[in-house]
């Protein structure tokens, strides 16, 4: 179950309203016994008898008893009536919030988009090949998709692909399940399959089954596919054997096939990406849910936090919570030697210089603050329990106050259709944060990735990306005042808030990552 912060209580004054003409009568009452009482003094005995004489003493005490018995029994709420119906679960601090944003800080700027916007335009000749793949019947794909969520997404991408360079049709791909997580979900039961059948009809024929003709053939099934290999090698490997035998299984596709693919290619990875892979009705429609209420009092910024236990041990990283927490990821990365998938001849120190491990909560607060992010703003926070669980979050808790999750935000049951099945949680994740005004992730990963070029692919939303192997070592210096350290880091990120950037800058950037040029074009630069 995941972390949530426990609610505060707040004090409420509550009024009851009270008819004019009895506070008339009672001030009117006081002001003549103030007024007309003889100037000589009376006896206690003789006021007390004026006093039950007046017929308005009893209309005064009913009044109080009466307004006594109702304060003792009206059993007050601390949610406002109009939300305690909808939901009296979510934390005081996100519904009875009177911390306001402020809507002109510039953390809540989005960077310059210059005029970049999806353009997938294929070429003539990509044009005319689709009208032959998608009429063939002869050739079927099909494909065992592996790991999380958005690996399998990623996957599910390069299938789409690789069916298209061999002309063959895809039968939906099959999500192997996860040992991790026993999560059992299928295909349907996580993206439209109807929506992501449509979208590529033009591009790949994508099928539910093989057909009757070739249920009973034997697939040819290949598990030893390279890294990296560029189309040719797919057709020179696959080919032949796909044309005798009919069908072809392939198994554990992440980053089989290259990053640098003709331009055609990369519009299709762009168009399954952002277009086709549509998560299931049900998951859009609760995830869209739940971002209207972070934004329903302003903006919101999203953060997914890589601070599990697993993520600690596979990178080679110490959480930095407490020695013992440190020891057991030590001792567990003793037991378990294979789970580093880090430099092994590193050390924690290095590694941490180096940009290779996930922000704690604490170097998050501090980015957020030098960035100008301001006390009151929501944020919603994506990801797995965290080591240390609570204890973990504290910094960000009791520096942003209004922190949330799915959890603290789903009202009773929303969440039971979803709760185990982590494809699903996930993708509820990756929603909300998709969707946020702001976006950073504390470390790299599928996810992180794959949002990133969503937002970019969406009109350049802002994401900022942690330039952790610069910035890492102003937050070890403690010499620096902080003025100085915010405008180091200001500086540091004024070109890592989700700015325009071409992927053809750098050797093997992914195109779902940065989708410029062949996937977005504006007046100056068109895709070819």
């Amino acid at each position: 179950m995941a972390v949530s912060k426990s609610n505060k209580k707040k004090n409420h004054q509550s009024y009851i309203s009270v008819q004019s003409q009895i506070i008339n009568s009672i001030s009117q009452s006081s002001l003549e016994s103030l007024l007309l009482s003889p100037k000589k003094n009376q006896p206690p005995s003789s006021k007390l008898r004026l006093l039950l004489k007046n017929p308005r003493f009893f209309i005064f005490l009913i009044f109080t008893l009466c307004f006594i018995c109702m304060l003792k029994m009206i059993p007050f709420s601390q949610y406002p009536c109009s939300i305690s119906q909808e939901k009296a679960k979510i934390s005081t601090g996100f519904l009875n919030s009177e911390l306001k944003y402020d809507e002109r800080s510039e953390f809540w700027k989005q960077p310059d988009g210059l005029g970049y916007r999806p353009c997938l335009d294929f070429s003539e000749r990509y044009r005319k090949e689709s009208v032959q793949i998608v009429k063939d019947r002869t050739k079927y794909l099909m494909v065992v998709v592996s790991g999380g969520m958005n690996q399998q997404r990623n996957q599910i991408v390069d299938a789409v692909v690789i069916a298209r360079i061999l002309g063959a049709a895809l039968v939906v791909p099959i999500l192997q399940v996860n040992v991790i997580w026993g999560d059992e979900s299928e295909f349907s039961d996580i993206f439209d399959l109807e929506h992501f059948k449509n979208v590529l009809a033009n591009d790949v024929r994508i099928v539910s089954t093989l057909p009757s003709t070739h249920v009973m053939t034997r697939p040819v099934e290949e598990k030893s596919t390279p890294l990296h290999v560029s189309p040719e090698w797919i057709r020179s490997r696959y080919s032949r054997r796909l044309r005798r035998d009919g069908v072809l299984l392939l198994r554990g596709l992440d980053s089989r096939l290259s990053k640098d693919l003709p331009s055609d290619l990369q519009k299709l990875r762009c168009k399954v990406a952002f277009n086709a892979l549509r998560f299931s009705p049900h998951i859009s429609e609760f995830g869209n849910k739940l971002s209207q209420r972070m934004r329903s009092k302003g903006p919101y910024l999203a953060l997914h936090l890589r601070m599990e236990k697993d993520v600690w041990v596979r990178t080679g990283c110490l959480p930095g919570l407490s020695p013992n927490y440190d020891e057991i990821i030590n001792n567990e990365r003793k037991t378990h030697p294979k789970l580093l998938t880090s430099r092994s001849n590193m050390t924690y120190h290095d590694r941490k210089l180096a940009g290779l491990c996930p922000l704690n909560a604490l170097e998050v607060v501090r980015l957020l603050k030098a960035l100008g992010a301001p006390k009151s703003t929501r944020i919603y926070w994506a990801g797995g329990i965290p080591l240390g669980e609570n204890e973990a979050l504290l910094p960000l808790m009791r520096e942003f106050p209004h922190f949330y999750n799915k959890e603290d935000l789903a009202l009773p049951g929303e969440l039971d259709p979803f709760v185990k099945k982590a494809s699903l949680m996930a993708a509820i994740d990756y929603i909300v944060s998709e969707r946020s005004d702001v976006f950073m992730a504390s470390h790299g990963g599928n996810m992180g990735h794959a949002i990133q070029g969503h937002r970019a692919y969406a009109g350049h939303k802002k994401t900022i990306i942690p330039n952790k192997r610069q910035m890492l070592p102003y937050f070890m210096d403690s010499s620096l005042q902080e003025s100085e350290f915010n405008k180091i880091i200001i500086d540091l990120h004024q070109d890592s808030l989700g700015q325009p950037e071409l992927r053809t800058s750098k050797v093997g950037r992914d195109v779902t990552k940065y989708p410029i040029p062949e996937c977005m074009c504006n007046n100056t630069i068109t895709s070819s």
